[in-house]
């Protein structure tokens, strides 16, 4: 399989790697079997995060025995205290059995804010990252975002040596000006929700849209050997599109269109305190994760109720540069979360 170098940290990964979220809804086994089958198919490039539950000691078992400087680890935290920082790197050296993170990233950089505090000159949180690269415990130093201007920002900061941003043929915005910036910066750019998050189907249309691009390294996530097998027989064969797929590339971005949240966040803030962005991700919440994970966790379920104290005034929509029903959307995903939530009551 193709490698690329993902940007300056010099590291050559394979251009299609694998995104370490569905394997939480696995038993122990089959979570090791689909990973040790992707390292058999020759992928190289694994990533997952302190919050992905079993994800990380999941991998760190199938890893085991096989070359360690063959293979590429990432991993994230959602830290943002020092303390903080230093334990969940510690506990995810440990989770996944090994001596270094290859690469180590700020995990969902919010905002503007988020990323002034990161790097503030005083305190700022990136020190801990700095400090744990100079200890050998981390070799390169990344970050996570889904809103594009501040994507922006952490690539023009020049702290950082990669970038991992949301890209498919719905999500397209990057291939503008995101993609050429982090060229321009030499920031390795990794494609998550290369499926949509779970809301694409067909393989076929949305890989050989994103294998337009050879050099960003793509990490959808598998839960099945077949997934894989399957992605990666499609990246072996021409990646040209044929008419029939780009006319259902054309069908779906039209259905999704109205109907896909992007997570820009222009919709907030909301009047009402109604977290908007988090009750649209919902649906790809149930499609990608255990229940556990969004029932059980400590904020998401109380998140999920402030739906009720929505009043409709449809300020969102107006701010919304795709024009989707967020009013109506919103009701849905509420009504998803009580369904979810009677189901898996026991």
């Amino acid at each position: 399989m193709k490698k690329i170098r993902l940007g300056k940290t010099d590291m050559m990964v394979t251009q299609i790697g694998f995104g370490g979220i569905p394997i939480q809804r696995l038993s122990d086994k089959d979570a090791v079997n689909v990973v040790r089958r992707c390292l058999d198919l020759g992928i190289n490039f694994f990533d997952t995060a302190n919050g992905y539950t079993t994800s990380e000691e999941r991998i760190g078992k199938a890893i085991k025995g096989r070359r360690r400087e063959d293979i590429f680890i990432a991993t994230k935290t959602f830290a943002r205290s020092h303390e903080e920082i230093k334990e969940h790197l510690d506990l995810s050296l440990k989770r996944l059995n090994i001596e270094y993170i290859d690469l180590y990233q700020f995990h969902q950089v919010g905002d503007l804010d988020a990323m002034k505090k990161i790097l503030d000159p005083e305190n700022g949180l990136i020190r801990d990252f700095e400090d744990a690269k100079k200890a050998g415990k981390i070799r390169h130093i990344g970050a996570t975002v889904h809103k594009l201007d501040t994507a922006k920002e952490l690539v023009k900061s020049e702290r950082f040596e990669t970038l991992m941003f949301p890209f498919n043929f719905i999500t397209c915005e990057p291939a503008d000006e995101l993609l050429p910036l982090c060229r321009e910066h030499d920031v390795g750019f990794i494609n998550m929700k290369p499926m949509a998050g779970g809301m694409l189907e067909d393989a076929s249309v949305a890989f050989k849209y994103l294998f337009r691009f050879p050099d960003i390294a793509i990490i959808p996530g598998i839960e099945k050997v077949s997934e894989i097998e399957e992605i990666v027989s499609l990246y072996e064969d021409p990646h040209e599109m044929t008419a029939a797929e780009k006319e259902k590339m054309g069908q779906l971005r039209e259905e999704l269109g109205t109907r896909f949240c992007r997570r820009c966040e222009y919709c907030q803030p909301c009047q009402q305190g109604v977290p908007i962005s988090m009750l649209m991700a919902f649906p790809s919440f149930v499609k990608r994760l255990p229940p556990d994970w969004y029932l059980k966790n400590p904020h998401i379920p109380d998140m999920m109720e402030k739906a009720t104290e929505c009043i409709e005034c449809g300020e969102c929509e107006t701010r919304c540069p795709y024009n989707l029903p967020i009013r109506e959307m919103i009701k849905e995903s509420y009504n998803l979360f009580k369904e979810m939530k009677a189901t898996h009551s026991n």
